[in-house]
């Protein structure tokens, strides 16, 4: 259908009396392109932007327009993932893994948007927004030479994550002995009392 000649090639001069048989065919063809694909496009275009969009009558024209309009839209949303990325933290032991999927994910968004970070940031990002208890964890990482991937960090993180949750259950029990120890040593010497006779 020769449908993307007019965005191939720039506008031809007008056809005028003075115009020769090879210029009015060029140009026929051209507008002819022209208006196929103009018309192709504004079936297809996004409602939510078609008002805010100026008429034009040729194709190259109209989508620098459609252009410029996603331009602003893929700014606001690489500002919108930025502080969404920014405010990502885990809060306590568990959910290591879904924590790191997140994070990976808005950074992927933010490469396709031009906003990109290396795998390295990434890596260290994720580290320091884990809680306390991660705190030997990263020192660990800091210490060692070798670099982690994404996967390598979720795979530690996850291992991590399974010896703290173990770890404070141990606490925990531990914990609870000693209250339900206390309270059979107060219950003792609260039935000795009773027990005692008057003088």
């Amino acid at each position: 259908m020769d449908i993307d000649y007019a965005i191939l090639k720039d506008e031809l001069p007008k056809v005028t009396e003075a115009s020769i048989g090879d210029e009015i065919s060029l140009y026929e063809r051209w507008d002819r392109s022209n208006q196929r694909s103009m018309m192709v496009i504004k079936t297809k275009i996004s409602a939510s932007i078609c008002g805010s969009i100026e008429q034009h009558h040729n194709v190259r024209a109209l989508l620098k327009a459609i252009d410029e309009q996603f331009e602003t839209s893929y700014k606001a949303l690489a500002s919108t993932l930025i502080m969404k990325f920014s405010s990502t933290k885990l809060i306590g032991v568990q959910g290591a893994r879904e924590h790191i999927l997140k994070a990976r994910d808005i950074a992927a968004h933010l490469n396709k948007l031009e906003v990109e970070m290396s795998d390295s940031f990434l890596v260290h990002y994720i580290l320091n927004t884990l809680p306390h208890p991660y705190r030997p964890f990263m020192i660990s990482y800091n210490t060692h030479k070798e670099k982690w991937s994404i996967n390598e960090l979720m795979t530690m993180c996850v291992q991590e994550e399974g010896r703290l949750f173990m770890e404070q259950g141990e606490s925990s029990q531990s914990a609870h002995l000693a209250v339900q120890r206390k309270k059979k040593i107060q219950a003792k010497s609260k039935g000795k009392g009773q027990n005692t006779c008057p003088s």
